[in-house]
């Protein structure tokens, strides 16, 4: 892989044969790793009791349906699911082959976004499709990790050489840039992390690291000096080391979502007070509940016992993630695999630390459990690439 042939990065390579002289499609699905799909599954449970308790009473003050998000959330579970399984019936290594075009397609979406919310002079997060809007950041996550596990697999080097290590950054800094000016920082940062873990296993070497960051300090510092980054986004860390502010208006809007939030948390005790009976969560207190602030909702409803087996749930699928990883057979699986641990750890770090005051307010949304069809749907299809690795590695 040098020069400018990019798509030979994305060939997929033959299988071997398999020794046991069957060559039925059917056979990966013995390996299929069900405990994480289980502990998938019951995320998604726990989301959707989540979201009706956070959006039904708002809705029953407008006359309105008091299912209606809850019954858009089933659709979009079972969209998901079906993205899921047909992600592990094609494969990873034949989604390798499209992976090119998979990064083209997202890519230019993103573009003609950034140039549609210039153009209005709103913000464009996302393309509204009449009853669904597709927010191309989100599906960018696991088109990423896909475009550079080929990418270093196909350069087979245990150490990564320089040359090699900026075409990386070149492929994975165009949708950073495309996602950051958006502005979606939260976003944009999941996809670096997803970034970093690719390429730190795959053999990057610690001085090419310490000059990225070293340039993406002072890239964030420019950004800040060109009004790139909006003051909005600036107040948002802020509000981080001004918590218990009162007096600067400015900031009072994030300050009690966070306040709101962490006290939700801390009123639930060890065992919550009972499904439906959050004086916080349905009292309509906390904005965007079902998407920022699901977490704080199952704090306040299920104590620390509900808080501990949420959290244990993404601890067990991280641990899953790790041990296919750590097994897979090829440097391609591996690398997929700590692209998906990577992206997952720090987008629930992210989620659950804005909700406790650790982080701050960034919009991502908690993986399987907040409200919403496009994120959903990538991380449905970042379990399936596990999945394919899992399932083809005796093949």
């Amino acid at each position: 892989m040098r020069g400018t042939d990019v798509s030979i990065a994305f060939r997929v390579r033959p299988r071997p044969s398999d020794p046991r002289g069957s060559a039925s499609v059917l056979d990966p699905w013995r390996n299929v790793d069900w405990m994480m799909i289980t502990a998938t599954a019951m995320l998604t449970v726990i989301g959707i009791f989540n979201i009706y308790s956070t959006t039904s009473p708002r809705l029953v003050l407008r006359a309105a349906d008091p299912f209606y998000f809850t019954q858009r959330q089933a659709l979009f579970v079972i969209v998901a699911a079906f993205s899921m399984f047909a992600v592990m019936f094609f494969g990873h290594d034949w989604l390798r082959s499209k992976a090119l075009w998979l990064y083209s397609i997202t890519t230019f979406s993103l573009v003609i976004l950034l140039l549609w919310g210039r153009a209005s002079g709103e913000t464009k997060l996302s393309f509204d499709l009449g009853p669904i809007a597709v927010q191309p950041a989100e599906v960018m996550k696991p088109v990423l990790v896909l475009v550079l596990a080929a990418w270093f697999a196909d350069a087979g080097l245990r150490t990564l050489p320089y040359d090699e290590f900026v075409r990386a950054l070149l492929i994975a800094g165009l949708p950073f840039l495309l996602i950051a000016l958006q502005p979606d920082l939260g976003s944009a940062m999941t996809i670096a992390a997803g970034v970093f873990g690719v390429m730190l296993i795959a053999g990057t070497q610690q001085k090419h690291f310490v000059a990225i960051t070293v340039l993406a300090v002072g890239s964030f510092i420019a950004s800040i000096w060109s009004g790139v980054v909006r003051d909005y986004q600036l107040e948002r860390f802020t509000a981080l080391w001004n918590q218990n502010n009162t007096t600067n208006e400015s900031l009072q809007n994030l300050v009690l979502q966070v306040r709101y939030a962490k006290r939700a948390v801390a009123a639930g005790g060890y065992f919550g007070k009972g499904y439906l009976q959050g004086e916080l969560t349905n009292g309509r207190f906390i904005p965007v509940q079902s998407t920022d602030f699901p977490f704080s909702a199952i704090g306040e409803q299920f104590g620390l016992v509900g808080a501990i087996v949420v959290v244990s749930l993404f601890a067990f699928i991280l641990l899953r993630v790790w041990i296919i990883g750590r097994n897979a057979n090829t440097p391609f699986g591996r690398f997929l695999a700590a692209g998906v641990f990577a992206t997952l750890a720090w987008q629930v770090f992210q989620n659950i630390g804005m909700t406790i005051g650790i982080t701050p307010v960034s919009g991502l949304p908690l993986p399987f459990v907040s409200y919403g069809g496009s994120h959903l749907v990538a991380w449905a299809i970042m379990i399936g690439l596990v999945q394919s690795v899992e399932m083809r590695r005796s093949a």
